[in-house]
């Protein structure tokens, strides 16, 4: 249809429409857009998972090869490859060890985090030296607040020889736990001795705690350095936060107007414009959130509850629904910017009490950051 436009336009344009005098007559040639590699190999091997359809290690590399792209980029669509990929197999109540992996970590994705560990468990049965199984284990623990449980999968780490992995496991979690200056440092130490891989992770995690401690200028390095040796889609998030809490909209509008497919990152887009009072561009950007919200509800996508309670706190002034996102959020995980947000939420809806389930949990796990401080108070 876009290639009828074009020379429909031209026709009218330069007269009389041009009429090819034979089938073979070129009328004009079309350039491929350049596909990067790794989309490429994707593509080569969805063609050669049609043509199997019953190769489970086929399908396994596909989705593998999707949710990485998927965590580069963002893209959500990219993580709905992944689970159509699986599709045969995925309603199995126990399918083969390697999809069986690949499904729980989709479902983490999806924030089904019950069927995802029981997944994980089922993979621990199996094969209880399977890294990437409690590695992600250790992080669903995690970001539900369950850091006791958590513990005991870095520890497995560990004892199943993934130490560097292991270290940091425990090393993020003592972090949450009131130790953060001194994991602060055997961060940095683990850093230095660590294999280069795994630097990205480990600056990630440093990054984060050093916004927690309040170091302002050391998780700026950070993210820039991440941002140019591993850029992310969730770097680039986080990053945009911390960019927003120093008043550099300006900044997050440079780095984030050619990203807005990421629904995250749009958000941090139109809470940019906001700061800079940009009405057009601001107006544009909350009725695009709209729709992607709107569309989100009709699949019965659940995902994004602390964006949307971001997005009807700062960008609609409706604290009464954004405190009962937060709080339907809350109830799922618990990471500091989900205690942020609820704060926020009943701080502005003059419903303070409804976030003292957060004050608890913080007083309990011994949190200790900085940026929650104005709503603790």
């Amino acid at each position: 249809m876009a290639f009828l436009l074009v020379t429909l336009v031209a026709g009218r344009a330069h007269g009389a429409p041009f009429t090819p005098q034979a089938d073979s007559e070129v009328i004009e040639t079309l350039r491929d857009r350049p596909l990067p590699d790794e989309e490429r190999t994707w593509r080569s091997l969805r063609t050669q998972a049609r043509q199997n359809p019953n190769d489970a290690a086929l399908a396994a590399r596909l989705a593998h090869q999707a949710i990485e792209i998927s965590r580069r980029d963002g893209d959500p669509r990219w993580m709905g490859q992944a689970q159509g990929a699986l599709q045969a197999w995925w309603s199995l109540p126990a399918p083969p060890l390697p999809i069986r992996l690949l499904r729980a970590t989709i479902l983490q994705n999806q924030h089904d985090f019950e069927p995802a560990l029981r997944d994980l468990e089922a993979v621990l049965r199996q094969d209880r030296s399977n890294a990437q199984a409690w590695l992600t284990r250790a992080s669903i623990l995690q970001v539900t607040g369950r850091y006791k449980e958590a513990k005991t999968s870095c520890e497995a780490l560990i004892g199943i020889g993934a130490a560097w992995h292991g270290q940091a496991c425990l090393l993020e979690l003592s972090s949450l736990q009131g130790q953060g200056a001194p994991a602060r440092l055997s961060l940095q130490a683990l850093t230095r001795q660590a294999p280069p891989d795994l630097h990205p992770w480990l600056n990630l995690i440093q990054a984060e705690l050093a916004e927690r401690l309040g170091r302002r200028d050391e998780a700026q390095t950070l993210y820039q350095r991440l941002l140019v040796t591993a850029p992310d889609a969730y770097t680039e998030g986080a990053y945009a936060d911390f960019l927003l809490d120093q008043g550099q909209a300006s900044e997050v509008i440079k780095r984030l107007e050619k990203l807005q497919r990421n629904d995250g990152l749009l958000l941090r887009l139109a809470l940019a414009y906001a700061q800079t009072k940009d009405a057009p561009r601001l107006d544009a950007t909350v009725q695009a959130l709209r729709a992607r919200f709107h569309a989100a509800h009709e699949r019965g996508d659940e995902v994004h509850r602390r964006e949307e309670a971001r997005f009807a706190l700062h960008l609609l002034q409706r604290p009464d629904t954004a405190l009962q996102l937060a709080q339907a959020n809350w109830a799922v995980q618990k990471e500091p910017a989900d205690a942020r947000i609820l704060l926020e939420a009943a701080r502005a809806a003059r419903q303070d009490a409804a976030a003292q389930p957060v004050r608890d949990f913080i007083a309990q796990a011994g949190w200790s950051d900085q940026r929650l401080k104005p709503w603790l108070r």
